[in-house]
């Protein structure tokens, strides 16, 4: 049995928690479905699951963008909806699926919106904005798209903008929603490397949805797997990418994973 000493030190390892979490669009069809979990400092973690598991949904309840049906969140230890926004935008950023940029402003303008927590109203950016901004957008290694008008921007560099405006934020905690959809083999692989070293120099955590999960081990410290709404399994890359295990969470009895040289291979069939 546990002491209680440990069970408070646990609890302080935990950025984020989840207890008993519940959702649902219509009565009586959850999409979460007592969802538990504890996202630790500083750790680098990825929620995976089939289309329509509810990765999406669940991950915006971490984030405070929705209400839950059941259950809370905690951030710090303090129920996420008890947490003024503008304070929470300083510790938690979000990035959407799909973000979508109809308006011709600059890269630049669309990453110095992720300022918005430390500017007070009827002020512009000061020069330690401007800098955050250039610095976020030099982390993704799109420095380069300052100038350019986001509406020329193909789709993979777009996300960068939005990974960027996100890091302006100086967030403690990063959450993605498959960030990397729009990306090619290289920018995907880079962002990663952006997130794995963003772990390391500033114990950022980072919580992202995908379902690349080549890029999975040994990269990530913690995986989520996640089945019609409830958490199916998780552990580090190595207990989770097993063929045992994502058959279920995929419902693919030919899901098949092999380790080659330290990483985990994922593929479906014989």
């Amino acid at each position: 049995m546990a002491s209680g000493n440990s069970i408070s030190a646990a609890r302080a390892d935990a950025l984020i928690q989840a207890r008993g979490l519940r959702f649902a669009y219509e009565a009586d069809r959850w999409v979460v479905d007592d969802v538990s979990l504890d996202l630790k400092r500083g750790a680098l973690a990825a929620l995976i699951g089939a289309n329509g598991s509810g990765k999406s949904t669940l991950i915006r309840l971490l984030a405070g963008l929705r209400s839950a049906s059941a259950g809370e969140v905690l951030f710090s230890g303090q129920p996420l909806k008890g947490i003024p926004r503008k304070r929470l935008a300083r510790s938690l950023a979000y990035v959407p699926q799909i973000n979508p940029m109809i308006f011709p402003f600059t890269a630049m303008e669309v990453v110095l919106t992720g300022r918005s927590p430390y500017t007070p109203r009827f002020r512009f950016e000061n020069r330690l904005d401007v800098e955050q901004a250039l610095m976020a957008l030099a982390a993704v290694g799109a420095a380069h798209l300052a100038p350019r008008p986001v509406t020329e921007l193909s789709g993979g560099e777009r996300q960068l903008v939005a990974v960027a405006r996100a890091l302006a934020q100086e967030p403690e905690c990063l959450i993605l929603d498959e960030p990397a959809a729009a990306l090619d083999l290289k920018h995907r692989a880079a962002l990663i490397r952006i997130l794995r070293q963003l772990r390391d120099r500033q114990g950022m955590t980072a919580l992202m949805v995908t379902h690349d999960l080549q890029l999975l081990d040994p990269a990530f410290d913690r995986v989520f797997a996640i089945h019609r709404g409830s958490l199916l399994a998780e552990g580090s890359p190595g207990q989770v990418l097993r063929g045992e295990v994502l058959s279920r969470v995929y419902e693919d009895p030919q899901v098949r994973a092999r380790k080659l040289e330290g990483r985990t291979f994922v593929w479906s069939g014989t």
